[in-house]
C-alpha cells in the first residue's frame, strides 16, 4: 500500500532511557517498505529540534516525534504554522499523548497505521497560559513535587527516591493548595485536561492514607491521573489562585505561575496524526 506521506523525518533523543536502536532501526525499515523513506533524522541531545524553516527546507511532510511528551510539545511549538503533521511515538516516560492518540500500542503498529493511511489528521485541543502550552494535561498545585521524585527514581534509583519523598508528601498535605475563585475549595492540585469541548479541571483528593497512598504511587508509576479526583470545573477559561506561587507540570515538564493564572483552551498550530 501507498503511504499518504512521502518525505518522513525522525525526531529521537539518543541519550533516552527509553531510546533502543532496533527500534530505531525498525522504524526506518517500516518507512523505506511503504515507499516513504527517511529524509532526515534528527537526534537529540547532539541535534536540535526542527523549526519550521528547517522543516519546509527539507519538504519534510510528516515528523516523527519517537520521544517523551515534553520533548513531543517542544516539537509542536517549533513546528507551529507548519503544513505538515506529527505523528507522537511512545519513546519516554509515560508517553500520555502517543496513549491518547493511539492506545497503549507499540510503535510499529502506530506507524503501521499511519503509513497505511488507517489514521486521522486534524489539530487537537491544547491548554495555553502565559507558562506555555499543554497539549496533554497541566497539574498545578504543590503535589507536582512528585514528579522531581519520580525523576529521581528514574535516574539515580529507588533509595535516592525515598529520600525525596517525605519532602514531597509534605509539601502535597501541607503548602498553600490551589482553588477555582477566592472561596473554593483548595486542593493539592489541580489537572486541567484540553477537551474539545473545554478545559476539563478535577482536584485531588487526599481525604485519608488511603487517598495519599495511591497518589504517591500514581505518581512513582507514571500516570498522576491515576489517583483519587473530583470533577471541579470545565469551560474555555480557568482561572487558578493560590496563597503562594503555583508549580506546574506541562506534559511532563515543570514550571511555575504568580497567582492568579488563566488558562485558556486552545488548538495545536500545527496537525497531529491519530490511529485510535
Amino acid at each position: 500500500m501507498t503511504s499518504p506521506f512521502t518525505r518522513p523525518a525522525l525526531l529521537c533523543n539518543t541519550q533516552s532511557g527509553s531510546h533502543d536502536d532496533a527500534v530505531r532501526d525498525q522504524i526506518a525499515e517500516l518507512c523505506r517498505t511503504h515507499g516513504a523513506p527517511l529524509v532526515a533524522t534528527f537526534a537529540l541531545p547532539d541535534g536540535d529540534i526542527p523549526d519550521v524553516a528547517e522543516l519546509q527546507r527539507q519538504d519534510i511532510d510528516l515528523l516523527l516525534v519517537w520521544t517523551g511528551d515534553g520533548t513531543i510539545n517542544a516539537a509542536a511549538t517549533r513546528g507551529a504554522g507548519w503544513d505538515g503533521a506529527i505523528l507522537a511515538l511512545p519513546g519516554g516516560t509515560l508517553n500520555l499523548l502517543s496513549k491518547a492518540l493511539h492506545g497503549d500500542r507499540p510503535v510499529s503498529e502506530i506507524l503501521t497505521d499511519a503509513l497505511q493511511g488507517r489514521a486521522r489528521r486534524s489539530p487537537i485541543p491544547t491548554v495555553v497560559s502565559d507558562a506555555g502550552t499543554a497539549f496533554i494535561t497541566v497539574v498545578a498545585g504543590p503535589a507536582t513535587r512528585w514528579a522531581e521524585v519520580r525523576e529521581t527514581m528514574r535516574q539515580d534509583g529507588l533509595i535516592e527516591a525515598s529520600r525525596a519523598a517525605p519532602d514531597a508528601l509534605d509539601e502535597m498535605m501541607n503548602a498553600p493548595g490551589v482553588r477555582i475563585g477566592a472561596d473554593s475549595k483548595a486542593y493539592p492540585a489541580v489537572i486541567l485536561t484540553p477537551t474539545p469541548g473545554g478545559i476539563r479541571a478535577d482536584g485531588i483528593l487526599t481525604e485519608g492514607t488511603g487517598d495519599v497512598l495511591r497518589h504517591g504511587l500514581a505518581w512513582l508509576g507514571g500516570d498522576f491521573r491515576d489517583g483519587p479526583s473530583e470533577p471541579v470545573a470545565s469551560g474555555e477559561i480557568v482561572v487558578l489562585e493560590s496563597d503562594q506561587p503555583i508549580s506546574l507540570e506541562f506534559d511532563g515538564e515543570l514550571a511555575e505561575v504568580a497567582s492568579p493564572a488563566k488558562f485558556s483552551l486552545g488548538t495545536s498550530a500545527v496537525d497531529f496524526i491519530a490511529t485510535a
